[in-house]
């Protein structure tokens, strides 16, 4: 993946991307499902969300290809579609949630390396400087 800024149309794609993100219901639906695989009435009773907004907020969902679903019987289940929309929603809770754990560990896992450091000696000689006469 290039840089945004070099990219228009991957920064268009990435926009249109994260407007699906920036609806409240959409991500708490999301968020439910980093836990596993859930039926409708188990979202519904999580997020807090009633059924027909759950219901036309799954669909959206679906059409953006950010959920699968699983049928058994008449009972439909609702999962992540993949790694990376679960990647996507755990940096967003880590950025956004307000947990400093999680922001933290998020900040290590992008974060660039730094320079090597020389290993420097341990103990009594860390501290000492040898003078030669």
């Amino acid at each position: 993946m290039s840089a945004l800024y070099k990219d228009r149309a991957a920064a268009e794609a990435a926009v249109e991307q994260l407007k699906v993100y920036a609806q409240p219901q959409r991500l708490m639906i999301l968020s439910c499902l980093l836990g596993g695989e859930r039926m409708v009435s188990e979202i519904e009773a999580a997020a807090g969300i009633g059924q027909p907004a759950l219901s036309q907020q799954l669909a959206e969902l679906r059409r953006k290809e950010l959920v699968s679903t699983r049928r058994q019987g008449t009972q439909i289940f609702y999962a992540l579609a993949n790694d990376r929309v679960e990647l996507c929603v755990r940096c967003m809770e880590a950025m956004l949630g307000g947990q400093e754990a999680q922001q933290e560990q998020l900040r290590r896992a992008i974060e660039p390396p730094g320079p090597a450091v020389p290993a420097r000696p341990a103990g009594a000689a860390s501290f000492v400087r040898v003078l030669t006469t």
